[in-house]
């Protein structure tokens, strides 16, 4: 898969770095040691932050930032690290879907950037380009239904949008069958080490959980 990383974006975010983690992976419906560590950091983070703090770690700060530049409300549409880290901090459990969707949570909630997680053999073409979303560009979140994407980075395969860091499409979504995973950090804040060190995260994750030798790494643009 190439990814693209297109001029629109550069200009709002010329310190953009993200990460590919592209592997072959055996999803499972429930991981209860997986779920150990999910429970064990989030005792960790509701020491730590509150819901107002958890805006300036810079994964956060930066991507909130970067959705303001683009012309969206990040508090109407919040990143999926800052949605997910505030669920915690406010009591309530995380969603449990599958293994799959279930570490991706993690490792974003672990290093505070919004992470894609997707069925690379639901990709059209060979190629994913990161831009911003337009006006009545059609898009299906997650569990959202349709969401208006305006001004939201985008990722497009060829036939269109595929993931924003506020939810990703119905159409590339991970399900139990899922066997081509492709994972994509987003590090607004440019820092190169901590993207890189949050994709090593995902491998030994997808090891330790789902019969993986944890595939490659693809730093970009």
């Amino acid at each position: 898969m190439n990814i693209i990383v297109s001029q629109e974006i550069a200009s709002v975010c010329p310190d953009f770095v993200g990460a590919a983690v592209d592997a072959r992976v055996v999803n499972s419906p429930y991981s209860e040691p997986l779920w150990e560590e999910i429970h064990t950091l989030e005792e960790r983070l509701r020491r730590e932050l509150t819901t107002e703090s958890l805006k300036t770690l810079p994964g956060i700060a930066a991507t909130r930032r970067v959705y303001k530049a683009c012309g969206k409300d990040p508090s109407r549409y919040r990143p999926a690290s800052e949605q997910l880290i505030r669920r915690m901090l406010q009591g309530k459990e995380l969603y449990q879907i599958d293994t799959l969707v279930d570490l991706v949570n993690l490792a974003s909630i672990a290093f505070g950037y919004s992470i894609g997680g997707f069925d690379a053999d639901k990709f059209i073409g060979d190629t994913l380009t990161l831009g911003i979303g337009r006006e009545g560009e059609p898009y299906e979140g997650i569990g959202r239904g349709m969401l208006n994407i305006a001004g939201l980075p985008v990722y497009r395969d060829a036939q269109g949008g595929v993931g924003t860091p506020t939810s990703d499409n119905e159409r590339t979504k991970m399900t139990l069958a899922t066997t081509h995973l492709v994972v994509l950090i987003n590090g607004y804040d440019g820092n190169r080490e901590r993207v890189a060190d949050n994709a090593r995260y995902i491998q030994q994750l997808i090891q330790n959980y789902c019969q993986s030798d944890g595939g490659t790494i693809t730093l970009y643009p």
